[in-house]
């Protein structure tokens, strides 16, 4: 994605005086994760993110909240533990982003079995024991022949079985991190590089260059490396000793994962989505995933970077055909090359285990501390599904190094907009509590068309009414950019969600950009262009100021 003039700027002295007490090198999942447990405990934080937040690889997953059933076969129980273990933590602090997933997954048939039975339901009963349930229904046997699930799939496909995961907009996820980071003090400084960090017994005196290319120094008494699929380049050509010697001590390795989307391939009950795991011939598995209203989403492939700068990772030809062909031995209605409407790739920064399969390399996160001199915190490896616990984790590492060490709290805590309570009583299950709340947002207000309701019951949860305001109808939000598009909703997300482009709006914020012509998209970017917002950082949008504003 390219990088555009950003609206935020960084420290106005060029000798930040005060700094702060931790600077995190990087906005995907893992550093916005640990910005907002950081400042929650209190701590002076700042983060710096050199494009847009989730521009990489925090958004093109596969979009699962998940154990990571497959990494069973691997041993990684402690792994798929923790994962189990943050399912429901995540479902009920964000409902208007995550949401329970029903997966199907069609057995072979008979005398072609690439796992029998008997090891696969093994495999989900610890699936389904290893953590504490509350909100996901254990799994089950299914006869593809009678139940809703199996017309899609071709005929050979009779038995099979369904368990329960989780799916979530990865993209918003992190921006509401970075919100309620901001909500509790940090500052977040996107299109803003890290360009050098010199360590001595005390502290970081830090080097940052905005979007303009002014250059500032900040001091800071800790670092943390955030940098996903750069966090070993940061360690080995920015962050340094005075000395000059290297702190790299790890080696990661850059794993490119690429999904296709394609038109609706099946349709279930929408109350009752369910989604699919198929197992590949070289024992692999992809998902096909009800996607976007319209669309599939299917992934992902494994494919090895070495010495690719992963800024440049695209999906190629040969994956393109693999993901459709995979899929074909499935779907009654084959896939091919000329069926994709959208791909996208992300780059996995996963900490070098010296295994020969990419597949079978540990998606585990790794936390080294470096004490030698100013704190320094590097983060290895990771997944979506266990971002909180890295950053609790993160953050109990940090207060360890600085000798204050501060009570954890997100486990229960909601992300923003996350709380429906006001709109909807007491919480009482996140897929119904969700459903209720689009309800009440009806309700209040029926102007509103049903389709446009829902996506901003989606995207904004409990902070809806803080993007419409005292609108009282339709005309009231502004033009319409675009189809379902309003001003009033782009200014919103320039005040509050850092968002410069239309890439940020289109593909990030949200995926209106699927469902829009090049024409529309292109009329989204112009405005953009003659409407340019530039405060010194997005506002909460809880603070009084950006109230008024709205």
């Amino acid at each position: 994605m390219p990088a555009t003039a950003s609206p935020t700027a960084l420290p106005h002295s060029p000798d930040d005086s005060a700094g702060c007490d931790v600077l995190v090198v990087g906005g995907g999942i893992n550093g916005c994760g640990i910005a907002r447990d950081l400042a929650g405990r209190g701590w002076r934080v700042t983060l710096v993110e050199a494009d847009d937040l989730a521009a990489h690889t925090s958004s093109s997953s596969t979009k699962l909240i998940h154990g990571g059933l497959r990494y069973l076969e691997y041993y990684e129980f402690n792994l798929v533990r923790k994962a189990l273990q943050e399912r429901e933590v995540l479902l009920r602090s964000a409902p208007h982003i995550m949401w329970p997933l029903r997966f199907v997954m069609p057995l072979q048939p008979d005398g072609n079995l690439l796992r029998p039975a008997w090891l696969i339901r093994l495999g989900l009963f610890l699936y389904d024991h290893l953590a504490r349930r509350e909100v996901l229904p254990g799994s089950t046997g299914v006869d593809l022949r009678q139940h809703l699930v199996g017309q899609p799939l071709q005929p050979q496909y009779r038995r099979g079985f369904i368990y329960a995961d989780g799916w979530v907009d990865d993209a918003r996820l992190v921006v509401l991190n970075a919100l309620d980071a901001q909500a509790r003090g940090a500052q977040i400084y996107t299109r803003t590089r890290c360009i050098g960090a010199e360590r001595d017994a005390s502290g970081w005196n830090v080097s940052l260059q905005g979007p303009d290319g002014t250059r500032r120094t900040l001091r800071a008494r800790a670092l943390v490396n955030a940098a996903g699929p750069w966090a070993e380049a940061f360690l080995r050509g920015v962050a340094r000793p005075a000395g000059g010697e290297t702190l790299a001590t790890r080696h990661l390795r850059l794993v490119k994962g690429s999904h296709i989307v394609v038109r609706s391939r099946f349709e279930h009950d929408p109350a009752n989505p369910h989604a699919y795991i198929f197992q590949n011939p070289d024992k692999r598995i992809i998902f096909a995933i009800p996607y976007e209203r319209d669309y599939t989403l299917i992934g992902t492939t494994d494919v090895e970077l070495p010495g690719t700068d992963p800024a440049g990772a695209r999906i190629d030809a040969d994956e393109i055909a693999y993901l459709c062909a995979q899929a074909s031995h499935y779907f009654r209605e084959p896939l091919t090359p000329a069926d994709v409407v959208w791909q996208y790739s992300g780059v996995r920064p996963l900490l070098d285990d010296e295994s020969g399969d990419a597949s079978a390399v540990t998606r585990d996160y790794l936390l080294e501390s470096n004490q030698d001199a100013a704190p320094l915190l590097s983060v290895w490896g990771g997944k979506i599904t266990t971002f909180r616990k890295l950053a609790e984790d993160a953050a109990e590492d940090i207060g360890r190094m600085l000798g204050e060490r501060r009570p954890a709290w997100t486990r229960e805590a909601a992300l923003p907009g996350g709380d429906l309570s006001g709109w909807i009583g007491p919480a009482q299950r996140p897929d119904t509590d969700f459903t209720r709340f689009v309800q009440a947002v009806t309700q209040r207000h029926p102007w509103l068309a049903p389709t446009l309701a829902h996506r901003l019951a989606r995207a904004y949860g409990s902070r809806i009414d803080d993007l419409i305001g005292d609108a009282a109808t339709l005309a009231d939000l502004g033009n319409e950019i675009a189809p379902g598009l309003h001003e009033a909703e782009l200014r919103f997300l320039q005040r509050t969600e850092w968002a410069v482009s239309a890439d940020d709006v289109l593909w990030r914020r949200s995926k209106l950009g699927l469902h829009l012509s090049a024409d529309q998209r292109a009329a989204v970017a112009d405005w953009l262009a003659a409407h340019p917002h530039r405060p010194t950082q997005a506002r909460s949008p809880n603070s009084p100021a950006s109230r008024k504003a709205a």
